[in-house]
């Protein structure tokens, strides 16, 4: 049974960039229900139960079950993998990883260029879903959005950090106002 993460923070240690209800409500009750159904989810595959997380969002369009308990799975457990990823992701001190800022340049040509494209992911997602910065199979660093709870893992790609677009993650703050929420993560993101 996976259980919800420890968040390393109170609830309003993110104001005023992320308010203290949105915090609370975003991860004692969005982040809870993905952990419980996805552990409802699974229960019922013993074999996919006792797997690593990450080993099961890596094989799960390998595993023989039912088309909807896939989805299941990969609905909830993605609301599970991809939250935990992101509380991981922020926090009131910056703890800056240089080598992270280092292949940042290199990749995007400065760390000011790799901000707006991943902005520009996070803001155009369609709909709900979440922008990622990840490492590809070889290692490369990519920025991208994918919709829904879908993970990179699934892609073959690691996450490194993520940003979740859903209006549960800003809507009591920010209203309908995406790119504000955007602008004001990057000063609560850790690595940057």
């Amino acid at each position: 049974m996976f259980e919800l993460p420890k968040l390393n923070y109170a609830y309003d240690a993110l104001e005023p960039y992320m308010d203290a209800e949105t915090v609370e409500i975003h991860y004692s009750k969005h982040h809870q229900g993905y952990t419980d159904k996805f552990n409802a989810a699974i229960a019922e595959f013993p074999e996919i139960e006792a797997l690593p997380l990450e080993d099961i969002f890596k094989k799960l369009n390998t595993f023989e079950i039912p088309e909807a308990s896939r989805k299941a799975i990969q609905n909830n457990g993605g609301g599970y993998i991809n939250h935990k990823l992101f509380w991981e992701s922020i926090g009131p001190e910056k703890e800056i990883d240089e080598q992270l800022v280092s292949d940042i340049k290199e990749t995007f040509g400065s760390v000011d260029k790799f901000k707006e494209e991943f902005t520009k992911a996070a803001t155009t997602q369609f709909g709900s879903g979440w922008a990622w910065l990840v490492r590809d199979e070889s290692n490369n660093l990519k920025v991208y959005s994918l919709p829904n709870q879908e993970s990179p893992l699934t892609l073959g790609h690691t996450p490194i950090f993520n940003l979740d677009v859903w209006e549960h993650a800003y809507y009591l703050k920010y209203q309908n106002r995406r790119p504000e929420f955007i602008e004001n993560w990057w000063k609560i993101l850790k690595f940057i």
